[in-house]
């Protein structure tokens, strides 16, 4: 997959998310190809990917076959796309992977594995204390689990900053990196914040 590839995907996911074929909501990437696909080089097939509502970038990159994907957002699992063959796993509540993410890297370190657990999150779910708790946990015990950040400086539709008064300092064993969305929070089209 390249950033063309990626481009591609979520227009044609656009277009038919605004020609009504998708009848369920869908949160769109945007400017961040350069950033995941650099990141997606370090991710091994046999790695496990977990993921947010905002989840297709991640899915493609991990090798998740665009058709399949591409189906499963127009029956409505746009927040939801989750393959024990491709081992990925996406939730639409807030922090909601971490848990299970941390439960998954224990398993590898439990059987003498080899993979890793790749955890991407948004910076509001980093300010949250289930993120604090999972990463400190994890790196109590040496897990195999990397976590990435990607930081829109937005928490929903209010920017991360105000939201939390203040961001925290990111740990130097987080990936991270800064982007600016060009999709709303949900669908698609301008929305007008109150």
């Amino acid at each position: 997959m390249n950033k063309k590839d990626l481009i591609d995907f979520e227009k044609k996911v656009q277009s038919a998310y605004e020609s009504g074929e998708i009848k369920a909501p869908v949160h769109l990437s945007g400017n961040n190809e350069n950033q995941l696909i650099e990141i997606f080089k370090k991710i091994d097939k046999d790695d496990w990917v977990f993921s947010s509502w905002r989840n297709h970038y991640h899915a493609l990159l991990h090798g998740f076959d665009p058709d399949k994907l591409f189906n499963l957002i127009v029956e409505g699992r746009s927040m939801g796309i989750n393959s024990l063959e491709d081992k990925f796993y996406s939730s639409s509540i807030v922090g909601g992977s971490l848990p299970i993410a941390l439960g998954v890297a224990q398993s590898i370190k439990l059987k003498k594995e080899n993979s890793k657990v790749w955890c991407f999150i948004g910076d509001m779910t980093f300010e949250t204390g289930t993120f604090h708790e999972c990463y400190k946990y994890s790196r109590n015990f040496d897990l195999p689990i990397e976590f990435v950040v990607e930081d829109n400086n937005m928490s929903t539709n209010t920017p991360t900053d105000i939201t939390w008064n203040k961001k925290s300092k990111i740990p130097h064993d987080v990936h991270f990196y800064e982007y600016e969305r060009n999709f709303p929070h949900h669908g698609t089209g301008n929305w007008v914040l109150f």
